[in-house]
């Protein structure tokens, strides 16, 4: 999940506890100031689908320390509702947004200029237990009936199908690397970083055999430990507890859903929660280091550089829910309830991207597709597509695309161009003099010059005319059934050269930047280069893109195609 997204949030569901009124009155304030709505649920209670609609856009506040950031995490995740914590307990290294910064914070994430780190969940399974947590699984004796009875036990360890060995002692700990600060730092385990950190860990707690060690797994592991006698299965912290017997196996590893939790500039850091919760002896809490050793990136970027930048994570922000609803359009027969889904799909994704253009660029004016229009008060003008590939979409079909756009009006040509696919990932993206890239690695044309030897892509071919022509002249005539994608995969190499009958501006504009960028050609029919006119948008324009070198053998035979 990006943090762009969340600058469309239209609700808040807050888990809130005990003696936590202060911060729920400022939690309301603030929700009402910006028209957001407001849901509180008492720790405690589970949270439905009657607190978080699929229709609005939600973030989960936690209010209390880290047990209640812990439960909000267990409650939010099944949602997808990605939960920020705010603290008004003591000692936690979780909720780290102080009640005082609650309004700058949140304010932050409506600007959509927080982070949103995954963290990994463990699902845990044994008898009468199947659930997933956050922190950690603590193994521990039972303790004995009687006042002398022995306090140690024996566990066989597996790590898939591998016999790790015995471990006899109190017990074991089976942590996330965000449950790695808790009892396994206590017992001597590494503590992880835990943002975007696929891992598990296996501490010994309080073993007899000192040479024991932590061993770090992958989050697909399959940790299998079997009891040789009764032990106490603790989940999360006391979330659930329940006594296993003997011989019974608890089965641990990796889930696959992962929690999304929200930073903001207003958190503590995870180390410096470190030094002030835990003692750190490293350095102390304002200790920055020698910064200025380390090598770092240029603060003054250009504007085209960062208004690319903003192009490309609205662009993925907006591919989140049309891969969501991607995957439901699938599993619809009838063509109305399909429809219904494309348009909701439509909005959601317009409606991140030009939220997140009217944070950073408030003066610019944008149109879209949606028929979305904003006059600005300057030279530059963001056009949008926030579905390129309807068609594709509504049939399930992976080849859709976001296309976003930045155009000089004064010039008359795009300057930042970007091309997303939800699907396969494939971010494309270019700005004027500074080269196309795809996932941040250059990208150039093919270099072939003879029709024989091309491949080429087609757009809407309403007479089959260029078909005709071109098919047996060349390797082969494709179609993807989106014009961003067809420009984009030129500019990569992945075709020669694409032809589009007629297009509008929003369909093209990001993709003729970035294949110009790339070193490509891009014209009309008879060879005068495209002119983007968003005051004659009404007016659809035949295109010709190509990798330059093969451009005036395509115009000659395009001539003779009657399109």
């Amino acid at each position: 999940m990006h943090g762009r997204r969340l600058a469309t949030t239209e609700e808040v569901v807050a888990i809130v506890t005990p003696d936590s009124q202060d911060a729920l009155d400022r939690l309301e304030s603030w929700t009402t100031t910006h028209d957001i709505g407001l849901t509180v649920v008492e720790i405690g209670t589970d949270v439905t689908h009657e607190h978080v609609s699929e229709a609005r856009e939600t973030i989960g506040v936690t209010i209390g320390g880290d047990g209640a950031f812990l439960e909000g995490v267990r409650q939010f995740t099944p949602h997808r509702v990605p939960v920020i914590g705010v603290n008004t307990g003591t000692l936690a290294f979780l909720a780290r947004v102080d009640p005082r910064d609650l309004d700058a914070a949140l304010t932050e994430v409506l600007r959509g200029r927080a982070v949103v780190n995954t963290r990994q969940q463990y699902t845990v399974q044994t008898a009468g237990i199947d659930t997933t947590g956050v922190n950690e699984v603590f193994i521990e004796k039972t303790p004995p009936d009687e006042r002398h009875g022995t306090k140690v036990g024996s566990l066989h360890v597996f790590i898939d199908d591998e016999y790790v060995g015995e471990y006899f002692g109190s017990g074991l700990l089976v942590s996330t690397p965000t449950g790695s600060t808790g009892r396994s730092f206590s017992n001597r385990g590494p503590v992880h970083y835990p943002n975007e950190n696929r891992s598990l860990q296996i501490v010994p707690h309080e073993t007899i055999n000192a040479s024991a060690s932590p061993i770090v797994v992958s989050e697909k592991s399959d940790v299998y430990i079997v009891l040789d006698t009764e032990f106490n299965v603790d989940i999360d912290g006391g979330r659930e507890y329940k006594t296993v017997g003997a011989n019974e196996v608890i089965h641990i590893t990796g889930a696959s859903n992962p929690a999304h939790t929200i930073r903001t500039s207003y958190d503590d850091p995870f180390i410096t929660a470190l030094v002030d919760k835990l003692g750190w002896s490293l350095r102390d809490v304002d200790d920055a280091g020698p910064v200025d050793a380390l090598p770092s990136e240029d603060t003054e970027i250009d504007f085209l550089t960062r208004a690319c930048r903003v192009a490309r994570e609205a662009a993925r922000s907006a591919g989140e829910p049309l891969r969501e609803l991607h995957g439901k359009v699938e599993q619809i027969e009838y063509k109305s309830s399909k429809s219904d889904i494309v348009t909701e799909a439509d909005y959601q994704a317009e409606h991140i991207i030009t939220t997140a253009i009217k944070n950073e660029f408030p003066n610019h004016g944008i149109r879209s597709e949606e028929n979305v229009s904003s006059a600005g008060s300057g030279q530059y003008i963001w056009s949008i597509d926030p579905l390129d590939g309807t068609g594709n979409f509504t049939h399930g079909n992976p080849n859709y695309a976001v296309s976003i756009a930045l155009i000089d009006a004064d010039k008359g040509e795009p300057v930042v161009g970007v091309v997303y696919n939800p699907e396969t990932n494939e971010m494309f993206y270019a700005s004027d003099g500074n080269g196309a890239y795809q996932n941040g690695s250059p990208i150039t044309p093919t270099d072939r010059d003879r029709l024989d030897e091309s491949m080429l892509l087609s757009g809407y071919d309403p007479d089959g005319g260029f078909l005709s022509v071109f098919y047996q002249k060349t390797q082969g005539v494709r179609r993807l059934g989106s014009a961003a994608l067809n420009l984009a995969y030129v500019a990569t190499g992945s075709a020669d050269a694409v032809w589009e009958y007629d297009t509008y501006p929003w369909d093209v504009s990001a993709g003729i930047c970035i294949l110009r960028e790339a070193g490509g050609q891009v014209t009309n029919d008879v060879g005068e280069r495209y002119a983007v006119n968003l005051d004659a948008s009404e007016d659809r324009t035949p295109l010709l893109g190509s990798n330059g070198t093969i451009h005036e053998a395509l115009l000659e035979h395009l001539s003779d195609a009657e399109l």
